[in-house]
């Protein structure tokens, strides 16, 4: 059993690495010149229409609001990754893993937008007379391949098993060690606060999902900025060592082991890619409900998914840990996820390790919140609303589970399913990229939106 276990990680970790990576990038980049470079050609005007319009009200149909949909989408992807991948990616990649980062982040943000345009130009009314959409809706309409969009239903309802496991286990972690508190108690307390909220359907996640996500990001990038600042003499360096050390290898310092330019830019790319979640299907399922008058409006929304994501809330940890100094530690390299943590503690007392754990912890409950709702919407597309609301129930016992360490075997082929929700959805995005393109001509160049929006600007 052990040496099975042993080549499913061996062959996930290789999966995981050069094959994925490339098929990702290479989307990114076919998907950012199809599309007109439009991150790089209209970013002033995506801010507008995005954050610059939260308190105007929604133009179009839908359930929620598309900042609901974007916190909601966020509460996926805000998690553990940005707070201990990050540093991990510094240890084995280099300082210069976070440009890397920021490149694949910025290519990454044309499937982002491809996936949640589709999403929305595909979505339709369930029985409840709920607007539902994402992959399994443009496999199906898009394509015409219904046994794709079951593929791809089954693969992320049973993939997000392990994948809540996994979250339990982390909150319960980061609550026994700060606070010393009881696994299977933490586990049941979890459990018992998703189960009030998701039992409460979409709009009651959705606001919650408003209040915790800005709120926790904010505290958590404040606090780091705050570091930042009190080392702003080592700000012209921490930026010399992300360039310069992008494309060179870089010599062992103190904790650090040193980096070849071909890990650099792998543990970048993976830890962007990770982060954001570009082309794994999971947030189009969110932004598929927001309330829009066209699908490229709500796509704007997506690319700021992965501005706050990754721009902001990982390059915080980045400049945290490079400016503190924790990963030229000796023993840096035996425990990569605890070097935030150090870096606040440094600066804050025992105030900012608990900062850590609670951004942590509240990071990784929002997360747990938003995919038991990607859950239950596959298994609602498979068997109907009964099973949806069963699968709820199968979720919140895999927290408890999770929590206490329980079925830690399947943890394994985690990454190995995430493949299988990521590629069948890749393949489709770049099946109907051409009319992801005909949506976007359509909005640039109707006066019914991109020119009527313009108008609107030069007229005030």
């Amino acid at each position: 059993m052990e040496s099975f276990l042993e080549a499913v990680s061996t062959f996930s970790g290789w999966l995981w690495g050069f094959p994925l990576i490339t098929l990702l990038a290479a989307t990114g980049i076919y998907l950012t010149i199809k599309l007109g470079f439009f991150q790089f050609r209209y970013p002033l005007y995506m801010l507008k229409q995005t954050f610059g319009s939260v308190l105007k009200k929604p133009k179009g149909e839908g359930d929620i609001t598309p900042l609901q949909a974007l916190t909601s989408a966020l509460s996926s992807t805000v998690g553990a990754a940005n707070i201990i991948g990050v540093p991990a990616a510094i240890m084995f990649g280099g300082p210069g893993a976070v440009f890397w980062m920021w490149v694949i982040a910025i290519i990454g943000m044309s499937i982002k937008f491809a996936e949640s345009v589709l999403a929305v130009h595909y979505r339709e009314k369930n029985k409840a007379g709920e607007y539902v959409g994402g992959p399994v809706y443009y496999m199906t309409k898009g394509l015409n391949m219904k046994w794709l969009g079951a593929w791809f239903a089954f693969a992320l309802m049973i993939e997000l098993i392990p994948s809540i496991m996994v979250q339990g286990n982390a909150v319960s972690s980061a609550v026994r060690e700060t606070f010393n508190g009881n696994t299977l108690v933490s586990g049941i307390v979890t459990a018992a606060i998703v189960g009030m909220v998701v039992f409460g359907g979409l709009k009651r996640i959705a606001r919650v999902t408003e209040i915790v996500v800005p709120f926790m990001a904010l505290i958590y990038v404040g606090a780091g900025f705050i570091i930042v600042v009190m080392n702003i003499t080592e700000l012209p360096n921490v930026l010399s060592l992300i360039f310069s050390y992008a494309f060179q290898p870089m010599a062992a310092v103190g904790g650090f082991a040193g980096a070849a330019v071909a890990e650099t830019i792998r543990w970048g790319f993976a830890r962007g890619l990770y982060s954001n979640e570009a082309g794994l299907g999971t947030a189009p399922i969110a932004h598929a409900a927001a309330t829009t008058d066209h699908p490229v409006r709500q796509g704007f929304w997506a690319v700021m998914g992965i501005v706050i994501d990754t721009l902001i809330i990982c390059s915080t940890t980045a400049f945290v840990v490079l400016s503190s100094g924790v990963w030229t530690r000796e023993n840096a390299l035996e425990d990569p996820a605890a070097l935030t943590t150090a870096a606040f503690e440094q600066y804050f007392g025992f105030a900012g390790s608990v900062l850590v754990t609670v951004s942590l912890i509240f990071f990784v409950l929002s997360t747990i919140l938003v995919v038991i709702f990607y859950g239950s919407r596959q298994a609602e597309f498979l068997f109907g609303l009964r099973a949806g609301f069963i699968m709820k129930f199968v979720y919140l016992a895999s927290i408890i589970i999770g929590a206490i360490g329980g079925a830690q075997v399947i943890w394994n082929f985690l990454d190995l399913a995430l493949a299988a929700i990521l590629i069948p959805n890749v393949i489709a995005v770049l099946l109907l990229s051409g009319e992801v393109k005909k949506l976007k001509k359509e909005f640039f160049t109707s006066e019914q939106y991109y020119k009527k929006d313009i108008k609107k600007k030069s007229v005030s």
